[in-house]
């Protein structure tokens, strides 16, 4: 905490500052170079920095928002989508967003060991209907080569499975993990290779990060782009028309715009649906249809994505 703030130049004692026993502050040296010196309201800062809102927990807000035990038959795996299956395979990150939404996941228990992956394998071969593995965690990206590698290696040899997505922050945050070996790796895949990054601000782009994002789609990986709409961070049609615009320049999609997800700890940076509807149709007015996002929320009892309708009037 010390070492960030003296990084940016900020007075502890003026922050309302939280230091919470899990879940602390991570964020790599990169991130921070994107930040702003002397503003403590920084939008990359705020989406790190843990402070005293995330101790007030109003009703509503819980622990596994998407119930996702229900949809956990065995370890290291959820099976919630027909198609599609997802994929624990590391519960570590390079950075800890402060809106989370497994921020309190129990991964201890949801990790697979080297004999269990088996399991895992044998659950997907099982399952004829399943064409595609997302690989999340926590954030795959942190595993090294090696462990990733022979992630891949298992589902390439899977029949059924086409599409291999990699769920993932690292090109935003520690850039310099997609390293020769990973592209190449992924270049030679049996699989279509589809990454969906994870950025919420278009000052997250640099020009060295879009080095990395071009060197990705180069090698035949279908970019594409999730972000959650955060209260104070991107709430405004400016910021997400900007946050549009430069993922294009970068070669990557738009994909989904999240209402938030109502974890416990992340109620201050929730936006209401009715902002959100608003937000959205400016968006549509501001951007070509392929730069807008799905606006959607992810609810805990149905198999998809829900749509948020857009023609609500309250």
């Amino acid at each position: 905490m010390d070492e960030l703030l003296d990084l940016l130049q900020l007075d502890q004692q003026s922050l309302p500052i939280a230091f919470p026993k899990r879940f602390g502050l991570r964020v790599p040296k990169d991130f921070v170079n994107k930040m702003q010196k002397g503003d403590a309201n920084d939008p990359l800062l705020r989406q790190v920095l843990p402070t005293v809102d995330e101790t007030i927990v109003p009703n509503g807000y819980v622990l596994d928002p998407l119930s996702e035990s229900h949809y956990n038959p065995i370890k290291g795996l959820l099976h919630k989508y027909e198609s599609r299956v997802l994929l624990t395979v590391t519960g570590a990150c390079a950075i800890h967003c402060r809106y989370c939404f497994r921020q309190h996941f129990d991964y201890g228990a949801n990790l697979p060991s080297s004999q269990e992956k088996q399991a895992v394998i044998d659950y997907i071969i099982c399952c004829p209907e399943v064409n595609e593995v997302i690989l999340s965690g926590g954030d795959p990206l942190n595993l090294s080569n090696r462990r990733l590698f022979d992630w891949l290696d298992c589902l390439e040899a899977i029949e059924n499975i086409s599409t291999i997505r990699l769920h993932t922050r690292l090109p935003v945050v520690l850039p310099a993990r997609i390293d020769e070996a990973l592209l190449n790796r992924l270049a030679n895949s049996r699989c279509q290779i589809v990454m969906v990054i994870h950025c919420n601000h278009a000052n997250e782009i640099d020009a060295n990060t879009q080095r990395y994002l071009e060197a990705l789609k180069q090698v035949g990986v279908t970019l594409l782009n999730q972000t959650v709409l955060l209260v104070g961070i991107n709430d405004n049609a400016e910021t997400q028309v900007a946050l549009s615009q430069r993922l294009f320049a970068a070669g990557v999609l738009p994909y989904y715009l999240h209402v938030l997800d109502k974890v416990a700890g992340a109620a201050h940076f929730d936006c209401s649906e009715a902002a959100a509807i608003e937000l959205y149709w400016q968006l549509l007015a501001k951007l070509p249809g392929y730069l807008v996002p799905k606006l959607v929320r992810e609810l805990p009892d149905k198999p998809y994505k829900t749509p948020i309708n857009i023609y609500k009037v309250d």
